[in-house]
């Protein structure tokens, strides 16, 4: 499945404004974008280094868990770029696990307004991870 079919399979079951997709690239403890909705803000095959978020970081691609920030004070707390997504209207955000064989591939970036997800979204979310399985798997196969 494509990642342009994830999207609108989020979109269709909780909205979304802002929605990008990143691989996650262990030996650098880095994420790269790989897909994108805003591409001249966050352009495809930038990568977002996570050192500053380390409870992100743990919770999300070590622990495979979702996190949920459900207002502007949530996201400012965990995402250094927080000024920039609030110029895109959102001020809520849910990152999803991708996750294969017990390996995190990469996450699932779905933003809204502030207060538009609450844990009912959460689960939404993460049910519409699998699919990005084969497309994140697929593009690290072209990345070797």
């Amino acid at each position: 499945m494509s990642v342009s079919t994830v999207k609108e399979r989020v979109r269709d079951a909780i909205g979304v404004r802002t929605f990008t997709v990143l691989a996650w690239v262990p030996e650098r403890r880095a994420l790269r974008r790989v897909h994108s909705r805003h591409p001249v803000e966050y352009p495809v095959g930038g990568e977002k280094t996570v050192v500053a978020a380390v409870g992100w970081l743990e919770e999300c691609i070590a622990a495979q868990q979702p996190y949920f920030g459900p207002d502007r004070a949530a996201v400012r707390e965990i995402f250094a770029d927080h000024d920039l997504i609030e110029g895109l209207g959102c001020g809520s955000i849910i990152n999803v696990p991708v996750i294969a064989d017990g390996r995190t591939l990469g996450v699932l970036n779905i933003l809204d307004a502030e207060a538009t997800y609450g844990d009912d979204a959460v689960v939404v979310a993460e049910s519409l991870a699998p699919p990005a399985v084969s497309a994140l798997l697929n593009l690290e196969k072209e990345n070797r």
